[in-house]
């Protein structure tokens, strides 16, 4: 006479499940740990929950005026200087608003590589390769007229006021 086996029911958690769990706790805690150090601005220690104001800064080369920053914000630039056939903008800002400048290499002549550093806010970017780019967000502690510059071409620059 043949057996009757007997069916299991799984009453607890399967080995798959607690993996595929294991797994999502993983992915939702990296993805907690990029969104809390996204919220910190570049000269600052402590996450900020607000809205930037943003800056587009452009690093660019022409044959008739060298290598230049242009701006391509509207309503924050106060005016645009020339200085050693550049063109270079000069921005006003408030302090204690958050800040974003959102620096592009769009050296389609060169290819050459471009930065953008303030040293008295102690703010930098990476070496930008063509058309890469970076944003840094942070907090104007300090009021006063500050230089940007690339340090790979000393003739880009311009000036931040923070008032």
């Amino acid at each position: 006479m043949p057996r009757k086996q007997k069916r299991q029911v799984s009453k607890g958690l399967t080995k798959n499940g607690i993996i595929a769990i294991g797994a999502m706790a993983a992915v939702a805690v990296v993805i907690g740990i990029v969104g809390y150090n996204s919220l910190i601005p570049s000269n600052g220690g402590t996450p900020v929950f607000g809205l930037a104001a943003n800056h587009f800064i452009k690093a660019t080369h022409s044959a008739k005026g060298g290598y230049m920053y242009v701006s391509q914000s509207s309503g924050s630039v106060k005016g645009l200087r020339s200085g050693g056939g550049s063109v270079n903008p000069s921005y006003t800002i408030t302090k204690g608003d958050l800040q974003s400048l959102h620096v592009i290499n769009e050296d389609y002549e060169t290819h050459s590589k471009h930065n953008l550093n303030i040293d008295a806010l102690n703010l930098r970017t990476r070496d930008l390769g063509y058309f890469e780019s970076q944003t840094v967000t942070f907090f104007p502690e300090k009021t006063g007229t500050f230089e940007y510059y690339c340090s790979i071409h000393p003739e880009m620059k311009g000036v931040i006021t923070i008032e």
